[in-house]
C-alpha cells in the first residue's frame, strides 16, 4: 500500500513494514519490486548529441511508485490537467536528460507540475507478481470519480449535487461525429475503403 500527498509518496506499507521518509520509501519499493522482477527495461534512446545508444536500466522502486502515482492521478486530476501534465512530463524528462535542471524553462515546468499535483492525495493498494504491478484499488478524499455520474442508468447525476442526464451525451456524440462522417464521405467519394 502506498500513500501520496500532493503527488509525493509519504508512506509505504508492506506487511508489517512501514516506511515514511522519502529515502526509506524508495529503498523499500526497490527491495520489494526488485524481488518480484519489476522495473527492467531495454531501450534504444536518442542522445542530445544525435547518437542513438542502447541502455538497459533497472528501477524497480521507481516503476512501482510511478504505477501507483499514475493510478491515483487518474481519479484525482481533471482530464485536461492530466493531458497537459503528460505533455509537460515529456518535456521535464527531455530537459533532465539534456542537463538543463537549472534552466528557466525547467523552473517553469517544475512549478507547473507541482501545481498540477496539488490534489493528488490518497492511497493505492498494489500487488506484485512475476514482473507485473497490479493495482487492486485506490481511495482519495479528492477523487473526481463518481459511480453514479459515470453510470448511464442513474438519472439526475445521482448524488453528486448537480443535474446531469445520461441522455445529454447524445447531442455531444452527434456533434463530435460530424467530422468523422465527413471524413468517411470524402474517402467513399475518392473510392477509398472505409
Amino acid at each position: 500500500e502506498m500513500e501520496f500527498k500532493k503527488g509525493l509518496p509519504v508512506r509505504m506499507t508492506v506487511g508489517s513494514v512501514t516506511a515514511t521518509a522519502p529515502l526509506e520509501i524508495f529503498l523499500l519499493a526497490n527491495e520489494v519490486a526488485g524481488r518480484n522482477g519489476v522495473g527492467r527495461i531495454d531501450i534504444v534512446e536518442n542522445r542530445f548529441v544525435g547518437i542513438k545508444s542502447r541502455g538497459i536500466y533497472e528501477t524497480p522502486g521507481g516503476t512501482l511508485i510511478r504505477a501507483a502515482h499514475l493510478d491515483l492521478e487518474g481519479v484525482t486530476m481533471d482530464r485536461e490537467v492530466k493531458r497537459i501534465s503528460e505533455t509537460l512530463s515529456l518535456e521535464f524528462s527531455r530537459l533532465c536528460y539534456n542537463g538543463f535542471w537549472f534552466a528557466p524553462e525547467m523552473e517553469l515546468v517544475r512549478h507547473t507540475l507541482d501545481f498540477a499535483q496539488r490534489n493528488v492525495d490518497g492511497v493505492v493498494t498494489l500487488e506484485l507478481y512475476k514482473g507485473n504491478v497490479t493495482i487492486l484499488g485506490r481511495t482519495s478524499p479528492k477523487s473526481l470519480y463518481s459511480a453514479d455520474l459515470a453510470s448511464m442508468d442513474v438519472e439526475d447525476g445521482g448524488n453528486v449535487g448537480f443535474d446531469y442526464q445520461p441522455a445529454d451525451s447524445q447531442g455531444f456524440i452527434r456533434i463530435n461525429s460530424v467530422r468523422l462522417k465527413m471524413y468517411s464521405m470524402m474517402k467513399e467519394k475518392l473510392g477509398e475503403s472505409k
